[in-house]
């Protein structure tokens, strides 16, 4: 165990670790990806699939080992026993840090599909990370403002034809597309410049995932839906990779999708403010959640 090393060591082995597993297993992901690109026949890219599957469980599967010999994280989860490897799922969570991506590798490596979370078409020029989410078939969107729409009336549903583009290469194969609704981390400053209505959350956004339901209705059956909470306080990757003890709460909710809320036109009106309707539904329930969880565990504070 490196719990033991002093603070700052640990987290320099830790940032080292991370960048060398990364160079590690996106050279194989480049080279199987290259292969998957150049033979475009069916049964090909299911092999190729399979490798990069392979590689990626992997890749996360050495972050997590690493960490437990690295420090003492624990977990306290609820709400995995419904999950299956053979389902398709969207998955939305609230953001506070960075970490929380590696919580969720953790708690949903191989009990659910490998999460593809949906990035911004820039993030595709990011070194290293940015081919290798390419190479696994992380859907990358371009979302143009309503100022531009009006501006240039043609590029009007080119961002939902290109989010459907995105998505067909998850119909043969059960898949999971991770967004946190709130497009950015949780800070206090934030929360009061929006005015959120929720104690603990920034307000959620539809676009991102109104575009999944509409390009993936007749697969996306099922929304995971996960809260997590620091109760000893959030950390950000760094603290986390020099500290000795982190925990953890998740709370994981299954829910079936209104089937209503699939197949449409994100851009409609009527349609839109169903399914903001349908998400501030839920977030309410999730600031609840928190709230409840804090609560618990200021009760059980020695003192």
């Amino acid at each position: 165990m490196l719990i033991f090393l002093p603070r700052s060591l640990r987290g320099v082995i830790g940032v080292i670790f991370l960048v060398i597993n990364t160079l590690f297993w996106a050279v194989p992901i480049y080279i199987t990806a290259v292969f998957k690109l150049i033979l475009p026949f069916r049964s090909a890219r299911r092999l190729f699939d399979t490798i990069l599957n392979f590689l990626s469980y992997n890749w996360i599967y050495c972050i997590n080992g690493f960490i437990g010999i690295t420090k003492n994280v624990e977990y306290d989860v609820e709400g995995l026993e419904e999950l299956k490897l053979d389902e398709w799922y969207l998955v939305i969570s609230n953001h506070q840090t960075w970490v929380d991506i590696m919580v969720l590798q953790k708690i949903f490596h191989g009990r659910i599909p490998f999460l593809k979370y949906f990035l911004k078409k820039e993030l595709i020029w990011l070194p290293i990370l940015g081919l290798a989410w390419w190479a696994l078939d992380y859907p990358f969107m371009k979302r143009y403002s309503a100022e531009l729409l009006r501006k240039k009336p043609y590029l009007k549903g080119r961002d939902i034809e290109a989010t459907r583009k995105a998505c067909a290469k998850f119909k043969d194969r059960p898949a999971s597309i991770m967004n946190f609704v709130e497009g950015t981390r949780f800070t206090s400053g934030k929360h009061t410049a929006q005015n959120s209505p929720y104690k603990h959350l920034l307000k959620p956004r539809s676009g991102g995932i109104s575009y999944v339901l509409s390009a993936m209705g007749e697969n996306m059956r099922k929304v995971i839906d996960v809260t997590i909470v620091y109760p000893d306080g959030v950390e950000n990757v760094w603290e986390f990779l020099c500290s000795i003890k982190s925990r953890i709460i998740v709370r994981i909710e299954v829910l079936l999708i209104d089937q209503n809320l699939c197949g449409q036109d994100p851009d409609d009106p009527e349609y839109r403010n169903h399914f903001n309707s349908w998400l501030n539904a839920l977030w309410e329930k999730k600031d609840s959640k928190v709230t409840q969880e804090m609560k618990r565990m200021t009760a059980h504070m020695p003192g």
